[in-house]
Parts: C-alpha cells; sequence; structure tokens
C-alpha cells in the first residue's frame, strides 16, 4: 500500500512540475513574459487549493482508496491534454482541471495512513510519501529534461498521462478496504469548524505553506534560473533539478527510518517529529540566505543543503498531522490544512515572475524564500506544541448544521 502511495505521489508530481520542465520552450514559443509564464505555473495552485476542503470532506464520508482513484484517472487525462494544446487560455484551462484531479492526494494519504499504519511506522510512510514528493520532479526534471530537449514537449506531456494510468491497475485490486472506513461515512464526526480552532492546526498548517513556498519556488522557477542565471544547457538544468529533489527524497527517507527507530527505543514521537520539523525549515532558511548573497557556482552548494533540510521537514510534517487529528478527522484536517498551505502554490510561482521581472534577477526571491521558511520554523515550535493528538470531545453543531464533535488536547 506504501509503495503504491508513493508512487502515486511521485506520477503527481512530475504532472505538476512538466511544464516548468518545458517552460523555457514554451515561453518561446508563445512569446510569454516572465509574469505570463508564472500565471501559467501558478495556475495549477488555484484549484488545487480550493478544491482542498471538499476532498477533505470526501476521504471523511467515503472510501478513501476510491476518491484517490478518481482523482488519479482525472488528473492523468489533463496531463495527457496538455501535449495537445498550444495557446495561453487552453493550457491555463488544463492546469485548472489538473489541479482539481490532484487535490484529492494529500487528503487521501492522512486517512489511509491514519486508519492503516500505526504511529511507530508512520515516520518512514510519510518519509515515502515525500520521498516521492521529491522523486517525481528529479526523475521529471532529469529525464523529462533530456526528453524535452531532444523530442519535444508535446510527446513528453501526451505519453506520461497515457502511461500513468497504468497505476490504476494495481491500486483498485491492492488498495485498502474493510470496516475501518465504516463508521465515517454516515456523518462527519468533526466539523471543520472544530478544526481551525485548535492553535496546532495553524501551527501545521503555517508550516506546510512554508515548506510549500520553497517546493514550488523550486518546481516552478529551478529550471529557468539554472538556465538563465547559471547560464547552463538544458542538459546541465535536468541533471542539477534532479540532484536537487533526488537530495530531498534520499533526505526524507533517512529522516523518516531514523524518526521510527528513535520512537520505537522510547522516544516520545510527537515532540520529536515537531523538532524534525521547525529544525529543517531553519536550515532552509539559512541556506538561501546564503544562496541570495554567493557567486552562481557557489549557489548550488547551499540550494542542495536547502533541498535536505526541507526534506528532513518533509518526513515529519504529515506524520504530526495525522497524530492530532486521529483517524477521525484527518480528512477534513488535512484539507483545511492543505487548502491554506498549497496558496504557497498561487504566491510562490507568480510572486518570483514580479521579482525577477524587476530586478532582473532571482537574489530577491530566494531572500523572500527565506524568510517565509523563517516564520515556518517559529510555527512548528510556537504553535504546534509538543505535538499530542486532539482529543475530539462532546457533539455539538457544525457549521453546516449536522452533529459535528468539539476538542480537547490530550492531557
Amino acid at each position: 500500500m506504501v509503495v503504491l502511495l508513493a508512487l502515486s505521489v511521485f506520477v503527481n508530481y512530475i504532472d505538476r512540475a512538466n511544464l516548468a520542465i518545458a517552460a523555457p520552450l514554451i515561453q518561446a514559443e508563445l512569446g510569454l513574459r516572465a509574469s505570463e509564464l508564472g500565471v501559467l505555473l501558478s495556475a495549477f495552485f488555484w484549484t488545487y487549493a480550493l478544491c482542498q476542503l471538499a476532498t477533505g470532506w470526501l476521504v471523511d464520508r467515503y472510501p478513501a482508496g476510491l476518491v484517490l482513484a478518481a482523482g488519479f484517472a482525472l488528473w492523468s487525462a489533463a496531463t495527457a491534454a496538455t501535449g495537445l494544446v498550444g495557446a495561453f487560455g487552453a493550457l491555463l484551462g488544463v492546469r485548472l482541471i489538473l489541479g482539481m484531479g490532484e487535490s484529492v492526494a494529500y487528503p487521501s494519504y492522512s486517512k489511509i495512513f491514519a486508519q492503516h499504519v500505526p504511529e511507530h511506522r508512520r515516520g518512514f510512510a510519510n518519509a515515502a510519501i515525500s520521498a516521492g514528493l521529491a522523486a517525481g520532479p528529479a526523475v521529471g526534471m532529469f529525464a523529462g529534461g533530456l526528453l524535452v530537449a531532444r523530442l519535444g514537449w508535446r510527446s513528453f506531456f501526451v505519453g506520461l498521462g497515457i502511461g500513468s494510468l497504468a497505476w490504476l491497475i494495481p491500486w483498485l485490486a491492492w488498495m485498502p478496504r474493510g470496516d475501518a472506513q465504516a463508521g465515517d461515512r454516515g456523518r462527519p464526526s468533526v466539523a471543520t469548524r472544530a478544526i481551525v480552532q485548535q492553535r496546532a492546526f495553524w501551527g501545521t498548517a503555517s508550516g506546510l505553506f512554508a515548506s510549500n513556498y520553497l517546493n514550488y519556488f523550486m518546481l516552478t522557477w529551478l529550471p529557468l534560473y539554472v538556465v538563465r542565471e547559471l547560464h547552463l544547457s538544458l542538459d546541465r538544468m535536468a541533471v542539477i533539478s534532479g540532484t536537487y529533489f533526488g537530495l530531498a527524497a534520499l533526505a526524507a527517507l533517512g529522516c523518516g527510518w531514523l524518526s521510527d527507530r528513535a520512537i520505537a527505543r522510547g522516544r516520545q514521537p510527537e515532540r520529536l517529529r515537531v523538532r524534525l520539523a521547525a529544525v529543517g525549515l531553519a536550515g532552509v532558511a539559512l541556506a538561501l540566505v546564503i544562496v541570495a548573497f554567493v557567486s552562481p557556482a557557489l549557489s548550488l552548494a547551499f540550494l542542495f543543503i536547502a533541498a535536505i533540510s526541507n526534506g528532513v521537514t518533509g518526513a515529519s510534517l504529515w506524520a504530526v498531522t495525522q497524530t492530532l487529528a486521529g483517524a477521525t478527522a484527518a480528512g477534513r484536517w488535512t484539507g483545511a490544512q492543505n487548502f491554506l498551505g498549497n496558496l504557497a502554490g498561487i504566491a510562490a510561482p507568480a510572486l518570483t515572475g514580479v521579482i525577477v521581472d524587476r530586478t532582473g534577477h532571482f537574489a530577491g526571491a530566494f531572500a523572500v524564500t527565506a524568510l517565509v521558511a523563517t516564520l515556518g520554523a517559529a510555527a512548528w515550535s510556537g504553535l504546534v506544541g509538543d505535538g499530542r493528538a486532539v482529543a475530539w470531545g462532546p457533539v455539538g453543531a457544525s457549521l453546516d448544521g449536522r452533529e459535528s464533535a468539539g476538542a480537547s488536547v490530550v492531557p
């Protein structure tokens, strides 16, 4: 199950990053300004973020495995369609559909892990998702960059979209089933109102925003940064981009495995994972401050340090959410958290485009990303607390008129 979910997020992040891979060719073909390219790169996140609340509700009421399968089919079709269109408006439309399909992913992952993976194994399970997140762009930018340079970007989109549908065959055969989800189908036991009243929710959402800001900055602008500011070829861009995301994947897996071992030996899981998430973002901030002010040759080394640091954060981020929310509220908590956290996907590409247009270089964009990471580390430390589970308490009225649980922190 974990392997298939890691493969799904691997495909997910290739699909959302593939426009950035082809950005230099698409920009030249359509004659786009940097700010216009920024709109295309951020459009995915408009629907991806807005649909999170709906998909969180869906996976708390219906089998998360089936919800994930439907979303996977939709986003694969949108990827294939991207290679068949060429006008700015059509590209904008398929990116919006792609965001709708991919919005099911993380609420489904959290629901499934909260129900089917024990606490002392969630570190590695969530690290596998983070590794898939990083490995998708790593492989996509390395192999995709080479393919785009040699074959053109249209064939890459069509082949990837159609080929990825094969994932549905083993998933529909082996996805988790049973009575674990049955208790969640009658009504939502925890309303979104009760979730957003938790201080820890705002800490995890802010921390996710900071981590995502870096992820989406790199997903959408790293290829152009390497080609334009470092003056390297498309082939070198593919290698550097692949290395960046590959290091993040290895760091996530290593940190997730080590944290599970520490928990098995008696360490408190919640506090350990909160600290790891905060330390990782602090490392990102320090590395990117240096990137903003050093020579281009030296900047690559500190970019790779930022990748490793963000991998450390990614290994713990969603495990903390699943512990706080529990199986009862994992879908809605994740949906609301991902809605706020993925506003970074709207902000980072567009704001970077504006900064690059006005300054002519990327130093200011790296400095802004470092500031966001600093605020994210502070949110993990100051708002999440020790990460202990919320005890969803007496039944009360939710915003939509249904019954819903209140909450208190487990003493």
